[in-house]
């Protein structure tokens, strides 16, 4: 029974000395998250790389409605043809679920 005893209060403070542990790593780890995603460099290649991603996804709504097009339901091909015609993607309702 003392071995029990002595095992069960090893676990309890090794668990309690674990998780502070642990959540210290990770509130530096979230610190550091934190000051990397408020970089001014790291913030314009973000926006860079999402610029490049909406033109893309662009040209390829318009390469998809040229080749399938008449395939689509004719919802879909509304929504593409206003993407191709905007060019403006974050303006659309694309999984809003309104129309």
């Amino acid at each position: 029974m003392r071995y029990r005893l002595t095992f069960v209060a090893g676990l309890a403070v090794g668990y309690v000395f674990g998780t502070r542990a642990g959540r210290e790593r990770y509130e530096r780890l979230r610190e550091t998250a934190q000051r990397l995603a408020e970089n001014p460099a790291v913030r314009n290649a973000t926006e860079s790389a999402a610029q490049t991603g909406r033109e893309a996804a662009s040209k390829a709504a318009g390469v998809v409605t040229e080749k399938v097009g008449h395939r689509l339901p004719e919802s879909v091909n509304e929504r593409v043809r206003s993407l191709r015609d905007h060019r403006t993607p974050m303006d659309d309702d694309w999984g809003s679920g309104s129309k």
